[in-house]
Parts: structure tokens; C-alpha cells; sequence
């Protein structure tokens, strides 16, 4: 089941929610579950969209552990600025509903998400896919994974071994020296036939970290 929300803010950001519960377990004005994962897409310049595969790979094996997802789009381009506090928002808005609030994102999304995090104590985990090592100039996602463990955010990065796309080594490089988790998955950027391979790797990773406080 999924329904259309609309992120409070300043930008027009809008995303769908998949919620994990049956239609009978659903109310009009609560979630249908007690976690959720906030989904960032890829470089919105580059077609990236809240129903890219690898997003919706991930939301259906997260909701088949009963935890929802909220898969959104950026408003209209800001250079990664605001599409950062897009990502911002959105956990603020999942905050405001959920016991516990995981991030997730692919590629650009990736490092938004590690960026979004670093900055949001208390979330549960972030689970970054193939991210670049930076959004523009001033945001840095190496910068960002030493706040992460500053903070202690479970914090994991995948990558692609044939990934000749992003730039994603840097990231691989600074979270192996800073004891955080990695994996490397045998594909290309996009990982074209492991979407739900890698659905299911992001899935136990955050799963593991939502279903309890602990």
C-alpha cells in the first residue's frame, strides 16, 4: 500500500510512502508501522526519481520486514544545497510520526543521505549506495562519516567494483579507516540484474536497526 505525501518546507518536494501493515492495519492520521527508512533518489539533473529500481528494490524488502519507506523527490535544483535539507526534511517529517527513522540513498542520493545524517542525531542507521564523494565543493561526504561515528549513526556504505561512474573511492577509503562498515557488491554503477540483491543487503543492514531501540 502507498500513499502520496507532500514534505513540509520551503521547496515543492513531494514523495510516495509504502507502508508495510495491510489495508485493515491502516489509519488516516498514524503510520502502519513503528520504523521507517527515508529514500533519496539519484541526481534529479540525471533522471534520478523516487521510483528508480534500486529505491523501490529497497522499500519492498523493507516492508516485507514490516518497515515502511518514504521514497521522495528534490524540489527543483539547488546544487545539492537543497536538496540536502530536502532530505532533512523529510526525516523531520518521518521524526514526527515514527519511533525510529533510518536513511537510504543511491548515487547522489547516497551522499545526501550520509550528509542529511550527519547532521540529525538520533537516527537509527544510514546505509549509503555507490555515493560520490561530494554534492558541489562545500559538501563533503568524506567529511561527513567522521560526524556519523562522532555520533554514533550505524552507518554502511555499498559499492559497485566495476563502478566507473561515481566518484566512490574516497568514501570506501575513509569509512574502511574509520571502522565502518563496507561491502563490495560484483555489478557495475547501476547494478543492473542485483537490484534485489542489493534491496535485500540495505534491507538487513537498517532492518536490523529499526525492528528495536536497542
Amino acid at each position: 500500500m502507498s500513499d502520496t505525501v507532500l514534505v513540509p518546507g520551503g521547496r515543492d518536494v513531494r514523495a510516495t510512502l509504502d507502508t508495510a501493515a495491510s489495508d485493515g492495519d491502516a489509519s488516516d492520521d498514524g503510520p502502519r508501522a513503528d520504523a521507517v527508512v527515508v529514500a533519496c533518489p539519484p541526481h534529479p539533473q540525471h533522471g534520478g526519481h523516487r521510483g528508480d529500481e534500486r529505491l523501490t528494490a529497497v522499500s519492498d524488502a523493507l516492508t516485507d520486514r514490516g518497515i515502511d519507506c518514504l521514497r521522495f523527490d528534490y524540489g527543483d535544483w539547488d546544487e545539492g544545497y537543497g536538496e540536502s535539507t530536502d532530505a532533512d526534511n523529510a526525516v523531520g517529517w518521518a521524526a514526527e510520526r515514527y519511533e525510529r527513522v533510518g536513511l537510504f540513498g543511491f548515487s547522489f542520493g547516497g551522499t545526501v543521505a550520509l550528509v542529511a545524517a550527519a547532521s540529525r542525531p538520533g537516527l537509527a542507521g544510514v546505509c549509503a549506495l555507490a555515493p560520490t564523494a561530494r554534492l558541489n565543493p562545500e559538501v563533503d561526504a568524506v567529511a561527513a562519516l567522521d560526524d556519523l561515528v562522532a555520533l554514533d549513526v550505524a552507518t554502511r556504505v555499498l559499492y559497485a567494483t566495476r563502478d566507473s561512474t561515481a566518484d566512490w573511492e574516497p568514501v570506501v577509503e575513509r569509512a574502511e579507516a574509520l571502522g565502518i562498515e563496507t561491502r563490495a557488491v560484483e555489478s557495475d554503477h547501476f547494478f543492473v540484474g542485483r537490484s534485489g540483491d542489493v534491496g535485500e543487503a540495505v534491507a538487513k543492514f537498517l532492518g536490523a536497526r529499526l525492528e528495536s531501540d536497542s
